[in-house]
């Protein structure tokens, strides 16, 4: 199975448009996690494991495990989610962009060291950055277009022929690059009235919507502006507010990341009609 129909069978079977980040931060950690050697793995897995059957995707963000030293966690990882959670999506978040031979192995560590469903990548450089990704045609490459930080409109709106950069970039995606059609974008949720534009730019085409939850992004608007006419289409991210949620009375930190994915995992349901 494709990446985009793993992706579309998840959003169905789980009935949600949840992808949950994988960002660990050793100081957020419970006490008996921070220095354990397996710490990163066992406190992920168990992010996981509350969290799978409210999930469309699962995204680990790589700077995090790399800053630590912890690649070969990162693998256990996302070899414990192929194997115990393969109907699941796993989206590496790397947002790479470099071209020739370097994006070649770029893509190989993707999608063979850590056996990635899909990875985010930067299209700054053009289409000889993006293509080697393109090898693995069963994989999903997921162009940043719209990105939901406030310094994204340095470049992203900078006029191209009468319209914003980032707009350019949907169409190029949308009409000339996914020759595969295994290709997807980055849309921050931060900027509802762009992500409506940008859909009405791709299509059907699934987004990857960081923003809601520790960034501030409204969800009814994002749900709104983005959603397919099937009430599908995106991967609307959620990383530290679930894996760091503040327990209430009586719970650890795996219940209080369940209890808020699946608030987050509703709140969303409601406005995708």
């Amino acid at each position: 199975m494709n990446f985009i129909d793993k992706l579309s069978a998840a959003w169905t079977r789980n009935d949600s448009l949840l992808c949950v980040g994988l960002d660990p931060d050793l100081a957020r950690f419970p006490a008996e996690l921070r220095d354990a050697p397996d710490g990163i793995v066992r406190f992920c897995k168990a992010i996981i494991d509350a969290t799978a059957d409210l999930a469309c995707a699962f995204k680990p963000q790589i700077a995090y495990f790399a800053a630590l030293g912890a690649e070969a966690q990162l693998e256990a990882i996302c070899r414990y989610l192929r194997d115990t959670y393969p109907h699941i999506p796993l989206i590496l978040d790397a947002k790479r962009g470099d071209i020739g031979a370097t994006a070649h192995q770029y893509a190989r560590e993707a999608f063979e060291r850590y056996g990635a469903d899909a990875v985010t990548v930067n299209p700054y450089m053009g289409f000889d950055s993006v293509e080697p990704y393109m090898e693995w045609a069963d994989r999903g490459v997921i162009v940043l277009c719209r990105t939901s930080n406030a310094g994204g409109s340095d470049l992203q709106f900078l006029d191209v022929g009468g319209q914003p950069l980032y707009q350019h970039v949907a169409r190029l995606v949308a009409e000339k690059w996914n020759r595969n059609g295994q290709c997807a974008l980055v849309v921050g949720a931060t900027f509802p009235e762009e992500l409506a534009q940008v859909r009405a730019i791709v299509g059907d085409m699934p987004l990857l919507v960081p923003g809601i939850g520790a960034q501030g992004g409204d969800v009814a608007a994002t749900v709104r502006s983005g959603r397919t006419v099937g009430g599908a289409g995106m991967m609307i991210n959620s990383s530290r507010a679930i894996m760091y949620a503040t327990p209430q009375e009586g719970e650890d930190f795996v219940a209080a990341a369940r209890r808020v994915a699946r608030e987050t995992r509703d709140e969303i349901n409601r406005y995708r009609a």
